[in-house]
Parts: structure tokens; sequence; C-alpha cells
């Protein structure tokens, strides 16, 4: 069997590695002319993410590129601490990371090559033809390329998804703008008087009164944060470009300082110049697949950055795939992985669509989610209530059927 992967971003090199351990041959079409090296904001990757990387002996280096998160800690903007979640570490001791986008990309860019993956760059898709028991891909440059299945892991904006569910729903957004930077030379110690802590590695979040601010430390002192506003309006990416870096260092300021954190301190001490972004979501479309093509990561399903599963739901995607595709034919294979993945992402999904009505919170609903906020965490914040999600592990040697799932 030869697969076509569509897509060299995160998803694509997972679920190359994927089929090679399942013992699949492919190759991954990128449509840029280059790699995305350096491209991107900074993320996390949680422990289940990490156990589907385990699975792919992939875990070590995509860790060795960020630095340990094994703790966070949630707060209302009057200072209130509503609770913590430490996920399980893996059996090795490995626990959630930090890293930039951009390195978790390198990483399983530099795995998949060191195990013989090939990527051809500047292959744009724009169709797929289905030839009897193959597949054909069509790119912008005049060539195609022939397999026996292609997988879209081609991201939000998917060609791919036309093609297998045209009829789909598409990207919503969610109604939160964001940006992200790094503080230096910030001292967070003086902190005491408001109940905070200067703990290396401990992930901050604060449900603050105009926004939402999150804010972790790492060994060396530099200080990651990131912010999402609510916004009814979803901005252009030309209108958020053409607002000065000073205009929004002070809109940051005015929103973060009526808040019982470090949050607007921290933003004083970044440099100006972020990259914003705003928020989408999609829900997974009724079949993933379409002959022989079928759909992984958010060319499938767009979870919001709330839910800080992204990555690791594409890594979950790829591996539970590959299994199906060693044990059954595609036209088997393809429903079988569906039914795997889709009551899980369907969890991941309204998990996240709850936190972004939290953050989203203004006027009436900010003080009545402030007020309920804290009954909820004892009622529902215990250390089980995530383990459904942190605790998931792929048994990639047990075998897939046409009843599994």
């Amino acid at each position: 069997m030869k697969a076509l992967i569509i897509g060299g971003g995160i998803a694509g090199p997972a679920m190359a590695m994927a089929l090679r351990k399942a013992g699949i041959d492919s190759v991954v079409y990128e449509a840029h002319p280059t790699g995305a090296y350096g491209a991107g904001a900074t993320m996390g990757l949680s422990t289940n993410g990490l156990a589907a990387l385990r699975v792919l002996d992939a875990h070590r280096a995509v860790a060795a590129a960020g630095f340990s998160c094994p703790r966070g800690v949630m707060w209302l903007g009057n200072g209130r601490r509503l609770g913590e979640d430490v996920p399980t570490p893996l059996p090795d001791g490995t626990t959630a990371v930090q890293l930039l986008r951009a390195d978790l990309y390198a990483a399983l860019h530099e795995q998949a090559t060191a195990r013989g993956v090939p990527t051809e760059y500047g292959r744009r898709l724009v169709r797929i033809d289905h030839r009897g028991d193959q597949v054909v891909a069509h790119f912008a440059d005049g060539g195609e390329a022939t397999g026996d299945v292609l997988i879209g892991a081609d991201g939000m904006r998917s060609t791919t998804r036309r093609f297998v569910a045209p009829d789909g729903p598409h990207p919503r957004y969610c109604g939160i703008v964001g940006t992200n930077g790094f503080a230096r030379d910030l001292d967070l110690g003086d902190l005491g008087d408001l109940g905070l802590d200067d703990e290396c590695g401990t992930f901050h979040m604060v449900f603050g009164r105009r926004a939402f601010f999150g804010y972790v430390r790492r060994e060396d002192g530099q200080v990651w944060w990131f912010v999402n506003i609510p916004s009814s309006r979803e901005p252009t990416p030309a209108e958020l470009a053409a607002i000065p870096a000073e205009r929004w260092r002070h809109r940051l300021h005015e929103l973060l300082a009526v808040d019982t954190s470090p949050a607007a301190r921290i933003v004083q001490a970044s440099p100006p110049g972020h990259d914003w972004f705003v928020s989408h979501q999609m829900r997974a479309p009724k079949t993933w697949h379409r002959g022989r093509a079928v759909l992984i990561g958010d060319a499938a399903h767009v979870t919001s950055p709330s839910s800080g599963q992204g990555a690791a739901m594409a890594v979950e995607d790829a591996v539970e795939l590959a299994r199906c595709l060693r044990n059954l034919p595609p036209d088997q294979a393809f429903p079988a992985y569906q039914r795997l993945r889709e009551g899980r992402l369907r969890k991941v999904h309204a998990g996240a669509r709850q936190v972004n009505r939290s953050k989203s919170a203004t006027g009436l609903s900010r003080v009545l989610r402030d007020a309920m906020f804290p009954v909820l965490m004892k009622r529902l914040g215990g250390p089980q209530a995530l383990s459904w999600l942190y605790d998931h592990r792929i048994d990639f040697d047990d075998k897939v059927t046409t009843g599994t799932g």
C-alpha cells in the first residue's frame, strides 16, 4: 500500500511516521515551496498528545524542543484561586510541555526525515480523482501522484475536505481575538500578596474581568504569555495589522490592569509588535472519508485553541488511522477510524466551547461566571475531572476489526 499525505504541517509528518510503523509507505505533499520553520506562536502539548507520540517513539524529541509544564492553576480576575490541574506524567516521567509551534514542526519533520519519509514541496492540491482501487492527486504545477489511499492533513482551510465532504461544516469564529509574547528580566517573586507563586513550569490561567490571560515562567526567567480578548465581531487580519503596536500595548494595559494578577506588568515588560490571531472551531463532517480519501486533524475537525488539544488530536488521529489501515482494507479502515475518534472529538469540542464561553463572557454574563465558577470547580474540578482527556492511551498493537469503536 502507498499513501499520499496532503499537508506537511503537524499532522502530515505524524501520519507518515504512524504509517511507517504500520508497514505502509507514504509521501508527504506540501503546498508551500519551503518548510514552515520559524512560523507560529507558542502552544502547549498535553500528556495525551505526548502519549500518542510515544507510540511513534517521537515524544522525547518533541519534549526536548520545549520545557516541562506539569501543573496548571486557574484564577479569577479578583485573585480568587479556582483550582489546579496536574495530569499524570507518562511512565518515563514526561509531562505536558510548552513550546513554539515552529519547534514542534521542526522536531516532527526531523523525526520523519530520519525515518526515510519523503516530502515534496510546492505541490498544491487542486483535484482528486479515483481510478478503480487507486486515488490520484492533481497538483497546481501540473503534476499528479497515484496511491492506494489519500489522507488530507492540510489543515483548517483544507482543499482535501472540499472533495471528501463538500457539504460539511465550515470553520466558525469563536468570539475571541488573541496574541502572545515573551517577557524577560521580570521578577514575579514579589506577588505573594496576590496568592500567586513564581514556580517554573506552573501555567497560570486568569479568567479576568475584561480578558483571559495565561502565563508560565521558564527556568531561565523568561515568561511566556498569551491573552484572549472577547470580540463579538470577527476582525480581518488587515484590520488587526493596521493597529499600531503602541496602541495595542495601551489597549492590553486597559484590559488587564483591572485584575488582581501580574498580567499588565508582564505585557509591559514584553517587546511590542505581537502577531494577532482569531480563534475558530469546526465540527467534523458527518462522514470523514469518501472513496479512497480520508481526513485527519484540522482538515476533519477544528477545536479552538482554548482546548489546548489541536496538535494532540491530530497525532491521535494519525495513530488510530494507521492502526486501521494496517488491519483492514480502506473501505473498512476509514469507517473504523471514524468510529474510534468521533465520540472523543465531540467531547473535546464541547469542552472547548464551554471554555470559550467563559473566556468571552462580558457584563452580566461575566458577573454570573465569577459567581458560579467557584461552586462548579468544587463540584466538577476534582483530580479525575479530566482524566478521560489526559490519560487517554492508544494500544497500537491491539488489532482493529470491523466492529471496532
